[in-house]
This record gives structure tokens, sequence and C-alpha cells, in this order.
């Protein structure tokens, strides 16, 4: 089945990464709707609205670190069925709301349920991808992000036209909506198998190997999924020769403790692009360009529908070709631009009295955030995030990167920016401009790792040395040595270092 069946397997996974995308872009346009702000008595750029988008935020925060313990004790596999149905239970709570108090809490738990999905499908699609192909194959997630965004918009888009006894339609269902996803991924992720590193590590090797040969055999690579096997069961039983239950591990151990802050900086830096403020508040930006009206849905719409072309584009033809470091070099660099342009054309706009020409113009700019984003930091954050973490800490890395890079950075983005846009406008987006060029630029161009086409267990020698020191850099021509003896000789290293 080999190639066919790993992009498959990505792909449906990948409903979990839709599932992000909606949960976060459908309150764009229902925030939008004057029926939900008279509902619950409230208007565009207060903390209520703030509150709606953080409150999904700071679930999620949660909800990614719970992943840390489902997915080492329950699996890669049924951590993405978890989610699903708890984003069931926010979608019906949200869709249902009768009072400000009712949606918050449906939106704390559609958080928590996407916190667990954002963490739980790169680290599944990056344990199953063959390295050729990882890019791409992780790359999905933010494709599927994006496509969740897409449909969100249009959704929210062709709701906006109820009126009278039907007007609580612009809002309710959109909310209700989330629903579909959550049940055909709860009822079909059992349908595809475990991750091999996952069955490897909790002893079931037979699995795991029929699991190899039916995401990569081609008919003629016995010899090449053969040695994934060897260099698979090697790594996972040195690395558990020397670890230890519990969190403190990551932090205890160096050449860890250095990958993991790799995982939790591509998270952060990608927040500081300013991407997720856009996305959240894009109706009130268009606004104070001078768009009015059903326009602003309709832009929003479309602006959503351009990131996942870009992204698309790149994960199929350049992601495995350019590597990692480039695209976000560059995607940095682009994005100070266009922010720059951005803010100087707001600068100049009466939003009462607008220039047709700068409206142009100051939307185009905020069309190229997305575009530049989809080229770099969008699918690279979740590829690199997932690569870098060895076996040992995967699921908790990847829970500790995501919840605190990714959801409580963006947490506070959410709750402060319509305050912030309201009161500084395009002054704002300095913020973000200073730490790109201050912070993003100086620690990627420095410190992060080319992980192009490199295996995840060879991605050690990209850091150092081997599973700490304890395996030959060739695994092939290696011999492990027996566990316990492992155990003792790093002891007798650690108490040599005092």
């Amino acid at each position: 089945m080999g190639k066919v069946f790993n992009v498959s397997l990505a792909v449906f996974a990948a409903t979990g990464s839709f599932l992000f995308g909606y949960d976060a872009g459908v309150m764009t346009d229902v925030i939008a709707s004057p029926h939900f702000l008279e509902f619950f008595d409230t208007e565009p750029g207060t903390p209520i609205i703030g509150a709606i988008n953080s409150t999904f935020s700071g679930g999620a925060v949660f909800g990614s670190l719970m992943g840390g313990f489902t997915m080492d004790r329950f699996g890669r596999k049924m951590t993405i069925m978890m989610g699903a149905l708890i984003c069931l239970l926010g979608a019906i709570l949200q869709a249902a709301a009768k009072n400000l108090a009712m949606i918050l809490v449906g939106r704390i738990i559609a958080g928590w349920a996407v916190g667990l999905l954002s963490m739980a499908v790169p680290v599944y699609q990056s344990e199953c991808a063959h390295p050729k192909i990882r890019g791409l194959i992780v790359g999905l997630t933010q494709q599927m992000i994006g496509v969740g965004f897409i449909v969100s918009t249009w959704v929210g888009y062709g709701s906006a036209h109820a009126e009278g006894s039907t007007a609580a339609i612009q809002w309710r269902f959109p909310l209700a909506f989330q629903a579909v996803p959550a049940v055909i991924l709860a009822a079909g992720i059992m349908f595809f198998p475990e991750s091999p590193r996952h069955l490897m590590e909790t002893d079931r090797e037979e699995e795991a190997m029929r699991v190899l040969q039916k995401l990569h055999f081609d008919g003629s690579n016995d010899a090449w999924i053969q040695q994934e096997f060897h260099e698979i069961k090697t790594t996972i039983a040195a690395e558990k020769a020397i670890t230890a239950p519990g969190w403190s591990i990551m932090f205890t151990v160096p050449q860890w403790r250095t990958r993991l802050m790799h995982g939790v900086a591509v998270q952060v830096f990608t927040q500081f692009t300013g991407i997720n403020v856009i996305g959240y508040y894009q109706t009130q930006m268009y606004t104070a360009l001078g768009i009015t009206g059903n326009r602003v849905l309709l832009v929003a719409g479309i602006y959503n529908c351009v990131g996942p072309l870009a992204n698309l584009i790149f994960i199929f033809f350049l992601i495995d070709r350019v590597g990692r470091r480039r695209p976000l070099l560059w995607g940095t660099v682009a994005i100070i631009i266009a922010l720059v342009c951005q803010a100087a054309i707001s600068s100049k706009i009466d939003a009462d009295n607008p220039n047709t020409a700068l409206s142009a113009a100051g939307v185009f700019f905020i069309f190229c955030v997305t575009v530049i984003f989809s080229l770099s930091w969008g699918p690279i954050s979740w590829v690199y995030m997932s690569e870098v973490m060895p076996m040992q800490i995967r699921a908790r890395g990847n829970a500790f990167a995501t919840g605190i890079g990714n959801w409580l950075v963006s947490t506070f983005w959410s709750q402060v920016s319509p305050i912030a846009l309201k009161a500084l406008t395009w002054k704002f987006f300095f913020i973000f401009i200073a730490w790109d060029i201050v912070v993003t630029i100086p620690i990627v161009y420095l410190f992060f790792k080319e992980t192009k086409q490199v295996s995840l267990e060879d991605i050690d020698m990209l850091f150092g040395e081997r599973a700490l020191g304890t395996l030959p850099d060739d695994l092939d021509k290696g011999d492990l040595a027996h566990p316990e003896t492992l155990a003792i000789e790093k002891a007798e290293e650690l108490e040599g270092r005092k």
C-alpha cells in the first residue's frame, strides 16, 4: 500500500487540524453577527469579545498539556479520538448557548479539544511518515487548518444572510457545524493503525513491523524497512535506559532541554508573526480600512482561501526541497515588510471617508501576510516541532511546546488584541515587527537546525550526539548494550560531573 496509504492516513488524521482551523476561524464571522452582538449585549472591541476568543485558547493550553499524558498512556490514535469527542461536546454547548456563561464554557471545552488535536495530529503524522516526504505529510496539518478556516468563513458568510425570526442562524448554525467533522474523525480514526514508534515503545514489535510495511513498502524496499525498524528499536531501547517518568526529565537532560526549547521557540515565533491576530480580528481591521456591511465578511472569506492555496503549493513542491531554515528566515523578513506597508497605509486612512485605492492596498498587504506565512511559518512550525523531539519526550515535549509556545501566547494575544486594535490601531503591529527583527531572525539564523529528509532517529546527530552518547553514530554497525549497562554508565557519567 505504501505511499498512498501513508498520505491517506495523514489526510484523515488532519481532520483534527480541520477542526482546529474551523473552531478558531468560526468566531471571526460569529462576532460580526448583529444578532449575536445583540443577544449577548456586547459590541466589537470589548473585553467580552476578547474573552470569547481567549477562553478558547486558554482551554487549548490545558488540552495540549493533557495530550502529553494521554499520548504516552493511550497512544496517538486514541488521543485524537478523545479530542474529537470532546470537540463534539463543545459544539453542542456553543450552538445551544442561552447566555454568555454557556458560550464561554463551550469555547473552553472546544479549545480543550483543539489543544489535544493540535499536538497529537502532527506527532502521529510525523511518526508514520517516510523521511523523504515528512514535510508534505506533517505540512498537511497547516493545510487542513487553512481549509477549516475557509469552510468556517463561507458557512458564516452564508448564515449571515438569515434575518427576522431565523436571525439566530447567523451564529448558531456555524457553531453547530463543528459537530460534523468531529463525528467523522471520532468514527473513522479507529480504522487506521497506531504509530509504529508508539507500538515499539509499548513492546508490540511485530505489530510495529506490520505497520511499517503497510506505510512504506513499495515492492522493493524490504532492506530499508528493516533498517528503519532497527533504528527505531535501538534508539527507543537506549532512551528507555536513561529516561525517567514525569516531565522534569525534559529539562534535566541537556540535549533534550535544547530540543524542547527549539519546539517551544518555533511555536512562540509563529504567534509573533501576528497571523492569529489578523485571523481572529480581520473584520475589525477591514472596518478600520473603510470596508462596511457584508463586504467585510466577503473579504474575510477571500482572505481565508488565499493562505491554504499558498500552503498547498509549498508542501507539495517546496518544503522537502528547500528545507526548514531558509523559508523561516526569508518568510520573517517578508512578513516584516508586509506589516510595515500595511501599517503605513492604515495610518493614512480615514474610516469615515476612506480612499478606495488605499483601502485596497491595505487589504492587499494583509493578504500578503497570510500568503508569506503559508510559505514559511505556517507548515514549518508543525513540521519542525514534531521532528526535533526525541522519542522518549515526544508526547510530553510536543504537549509543552504546543500548550505553552502556541496556545498560552495565543491566549494573551486573543484577549488584548481587540482592545489594542481599537486603542492603537495600526501602531499595534509594530510590536510584532520589533520582535521579529530583534528576536526571531537572530535565533533562527544562529540556532535552528536543518532537518530536511533526515530520519527522526538521525536527528539526534544534529544536536551533537546519538541518544546521549550511548549509541554509535551509525546504528547499522553498532550493537546496543544491555539497558541496565546503559543506565549504570549514565549514572556514573552524571556522578562524575558533580
